[in-house]
């Protein structure tokens, strides 16, 4: 099978990644991977389930045929085509999210929760681009567009003298509930962590449109990030790449001030 190119296929439960950026740890896992052209992630926790090469799919797990979602990602595959995966229907559009709103309410939610924080909700999008590595080396995805435009973006601003680091991209539906889960167990309540993360669901990262910059030297995702180079020059030439500043000061959505948290304004031609 050819390499799959550099977009991430997305399924409600099991993400599509070209072999090329997974990385194993056990020695049989990175053989199988070096031979495939396709991994399926499971979302949630990152885990390789599985590789799709030459010689069909290969169980990187026990059990894989009882893996939530394994027949969603098993039918993507089957329709997407390797040379172009843009092009492919099953990459199409964005993934219904009638079970985020489900988990939300058992969440305690309250269901005017778009309307009264004026986050709207965010479909995650069936097919996101390589937008090169984070600070961290992780693959960072965003939707085609956005990615050539924050390429694009710090390319300009390092001919400037300036580093914009990505800390983070698109994030899953799946990833966001774990953030809650993980502060509930610390003892914080629903409305205490929704004046820090929006609720699953309604993100801006979940859309692919939305990067959280940092620059070197420079803790990630803190309010000090306002007094950089970088965010000087980010307020001055953002715009003009289509990107914006999300949560100013005194924002709308009762979001704590985000100075990192920049969003591509331009979805109408993604």
């Amino acid at each position: 099978m050819r390499a799959l190119p550099r977009f991430l296929v997305n399924t409600p439960e099991i993400e599509l990644w070209p072999a090329s950026l997974c990385r194993a740890k056990a020695n049989a896992a990175a053989r199988c991977l070096a031979a495939s052209g396709i991994v399926l992630r499971r979302k949630r926790d990152g885990r390789f389930l599985a590789a799709l090469g030459p010689e069909g799919l290969v169980p990187l797990v026990p059990a894989l045929w009882r893996e939530p979602g394994l027949e969603a990602a098993i039918a993507a595959t089957a329709v997407l085509d390797a040379r172009d995966p843009a092009a492919s229907i099953g990459a199409r559009g964005t993934l219904p999210g009638d079970a985020v709103h489900e988990d939300n309410a058992a969440m305690g939610l309250a269901v005017d929760y778009a309307e009264s924080s004026g986050l709207p909700f965010h479909e995650e999008p069936r097919l996101l681009a390589f937008a090169g590595r984070d600070r961290w080396q992780r693959a960072l995805w965003l939707l085609p567009p956005a990615s050539r435009a924050w390429i694009a973006m710090r390319d300009a601003a390092r001919l400037d003298g300036i580093v914009l680091e990505a800390i983070s991209g698109f994030r899953s539906h799946a990833y966001q509930r774990g953030i809650f889960e993980r502060k509930f167990t610390r003892g914080l309540t629903l409305d205490e962590v929704l004046r820090v993360n929006a609720a699953p669901g309604h993100s801006e990262h979940h859309s692919g449109r939305a990067l959280d910059i940092g620059t070197t030297g420079e803790p990630p995702a803190e309010e000090s990030f306002e007094h950089t180079p970088a965010f000087a020059w980010l307020q001055q030439h953002a715009g003009r790449f289509g990107f914006g500043l999300s949560y100013p000061r005194g924002n709308p959505h009762g979001i704590t001030y985000e100075p990192w948290h920049w969003c591509w304004l331009n979805p109408a031609s993604a």
